[in-house]
């Protein structure tokens, strides 16, 4: 951003969703290999490189090592409304060697400068979408995301120069690990840990994330006042028939040109919809109050619909939330919406203070550059453009003990 900009805008800019290109051996460097045919392994087919998951070949990537990769908004003309009628599969052809500021942390400190942002959260790219694959051996799940939250320690660490905050990745395959795991990522210092908008399979089978039984991972949640981001990624949500289901990040869906569009494409938005209807009939943020949860990267048009229901069901259980649950949702969750979203609508929803700017750089979907998305805002009030772009991130990245 130019100095004439900066003067512009009037303050620094913290980018809520920024993401990292996992190292070759992100998954492996801490996972015994005799584990590794229930983990993550590597092979290698007709001369490319894929990622066996649980001893089947993952194509859920076109290529996991990341080299060469498509340019940082490559599919930002289609998600602006495809003016040009490209066929998406086309925008993604023009690629580069990996980026020093893909994997170290030093020079994506140099790239924020460069790019003019204060600092960003930064979530997992494959580290998002490996649980699902992996769900029905709940251990395997603990024991990658544990070889993998210890790889992200050392390459990256949890907070780099008070700019760059890594989440680890928690899931509640097991509760008993997720409690430890959350401990020992405290004690490194993680001020936000990552998840993904989905009820786990433990060996008990699938239970929602606010069961009972879980309790105590939500209760040193709720003690230690760390932000919980519900990341987009695998949820294993089923399209029902209607398209084949499994998770693709490369828009192959078949069909002419080899793309079409199908009902897969909204499954990111279904599944946060789910999830946060589901925390807030559980009546889990009156249990637990002092819990913060962010929703990155999926979306914001279920909210309408979310708060019908939340009412409706006020209406049908009165007393049940105690309060207005809208009030209550409002409380305890922040929302980053896509940046094609209308962040007006979503302010007059949720409030500019509950409302978090992430651009999803370098990923394909995301911003050619974070701060293009300035221009998305100039509806609001500065105030409000002054919430939205840096202050509720910055406040969600401070931890809150109860």
């Amino acid at each position: 951003m130019s100095e004439l900009d900066d003067l512009e805008l009037g303050h620094p800019v913290f980018d809520g969703d920024n993401h990292y290109y996992e190292a070759l051996d992100a998954f492996t460097r801490h996972l015994d290999p005799a584990l590794g045919r229930r983990c993550v392994q590597w092979c290698e087919i007709d001369g490319r490189k894929y990622h066996v998951l649980g001893g089947r070949v993952s194509h859920a990537v076109a290529n996991p090592t990341f080299d060469p990769i498509a340019k940082p908004g490559c599919m930002h003309e289609y998600f602006r409304g495809n003016p040009n009628n490209v066929n998406p599969l086309d925008l993604l052809k023009d690629r580069e060697p990996i980026r020093a500021a893909y994997r170290e942390p030093d020079a994506r400190a140099a790239t924020l400068d460069d790019q003019g942002l204060a600092g960003c959260w930064m979530f997992p790219t494959l580290g998002m979408i490996y649980e699902e694959p992996l769900r029905d051996d709940p251990e395997a799940v603990c024991l990658t995301f544990g070889a993998f939250n210890r790889w992200l320690e050392e390459d990256w660490g949890f907070n780099h120069e008070d700019r760059i905050f890594t989440a680890p990745y928690l899931t509640l395959a097991d509760a008993g690990w997720a409690v430890d795991e959350l401990e020992w990522a405290l004690g490194k210092g993680a001020r936000l840990i990552v998840m993904r908008a989905a009820a786990p399979t433990t060996a008990t089978g699938r239970h929602s994330p606010f069961d009972d039984r879980f309790d105590p991972f939500w209760a040193r949640v709720n003690e230690s006042g760390v932000t919980v981001v519900v990341h987009a990624g695998d949820s294993g949500g089923s399209s029902q028939g209607y398209a084949p289901d499994g998770f693709a990040a490369d828009f192959k869906s078949g069909g002419a040109g080899g793309w079409k569009p199908s009902i897969k494409m909204f499954g990111i938005e279904q599944a946060i919809h789910d999830y946060l209807l589901s925390l807030m009939l559980a009546n889990h943020v009156r249990k637990f109050p002092n819990l913060r949860i962010a929703s990155v990267e999926n979306g914001a048009e279920f909210l309408g619909d979310l708060f019908r229901k939340l009412r409706s069901m006020d209406k049908k259980a009165p007393g049940y939330f105690g309060e207005d649950p809208v009030d209550l949702f409002r409380r305890h969750v922040w929302i980053n919406p896509f940046w094609e979203d209308d962040v007006e609508q979503v302010v007059a929803w949720m409030g500019a203070d509950r409302v978090v700017f992430g651009s999803d750089w370098p990923h394909i979907e995301g911003m050619p550059a974070p701060l293009d998305y300035v221009a998305e805002t100039k509806a609001l009030a500065p105030g409000d453009r002054r919430k939205v772009l840096y202050d509720n991130a910055v406040e969600l990245t401070e931890l809150r003990p109860a």
